[in-house]
C-alpha cells in the first residue's frame, strides 16, 4: 500500500512499503530518524535513532548507543494518520527511502505552516494530483543508520 501525503488541498503519493522520517531537534540541533513501515493500512514505527542527547531528549530505558548513535524500539500502537508540523521557524523534516532523502515540504508541494500528514493511501487517493516517483532523486540518505487515529510530531 503506498504512502500518501496531505498538506491543505494536496495528496501525493509515494509507492513505498518503508520508508524514513528525520529532522533535526530545533533547539538542541541533535539529529532524530525514524523507521516506519506501511502494513493492513497503518503505519508502523519500527526504530528510532537518536545522535546524541540533550535536555529533555534523553534515550529511553533500552536504548543501545552504537557509534555515537542511540538506537531503540518505540512502543507506540500503529497509527493511521501522522501529523507533522511545517513550520518556517524549524528546519523541514526529511523522507527517505530506496537511500535518497527529500525535503518533506518540498514533496508536498509548498504548504508552508500547514500540518503535513503522513498516512497508508485507500482506494479514492490512488488517482494523485502528483505522483512522487516522477521527482529526480536529490540528496543521499544520510548516515544515521538504516534506510527504511493521530499522532503530532513536533521538532
Amino acid at each position: 500500500m503506498p504512502l500518501c501525503l496531505s498538506a491543505g488541498a494536496l495528496v501525493a503519493t509515494l509507492a513505498v512499503e518503508s520508508f524514513t522520517l528525520a529532522w533535526t531537534h530545533s533547539i538542541e540541533k541533535i539529529r532524530w530518524e525514524e523507521d516506519w513501515r506501511i502494513e493492513a493500512g497503518l503505519l508502523h514505527l519500527v526504530e528510532a535513532r537518536i545522535r546524541g542527547s540533550g535536555a529533555g531528549m534523553e534515550p529511553p530505558a533500552g536504548a543501545v548507543l552504537e557509534n555515537g548513535t542511540w538506537r531503540y524500539r518505540p512502543v507506540l500502537a500503529p497509527l493511521a494518520r501522522l501529523r507533522l508540523a511545517n513550520s518556517t521557524y524549524a528546519a523541514d523534516y526529511l523522507l527517505c527511502f530506496e537511500s535518497r532523502c527529500r525535503p518533506l515540504a518540498e514533496l508536498a508541494g509548498s504548504a508552508e505552516n500547514e500540518s503535513i500528514e503522513l498516512h497508508a493511501c485507500t482506494g479514492g487517493e490512488m488517482a494523485p494530483q502528483r505522483s512522487l516517483r516522477s521527482l529526480p532523486p536529490e540528496g543521499s540518505m544520510p548516515s544515521l543508520g538504516r534506510p527504511g487515529e493521530r499522532h503530532d510530531h513536533a521538532r
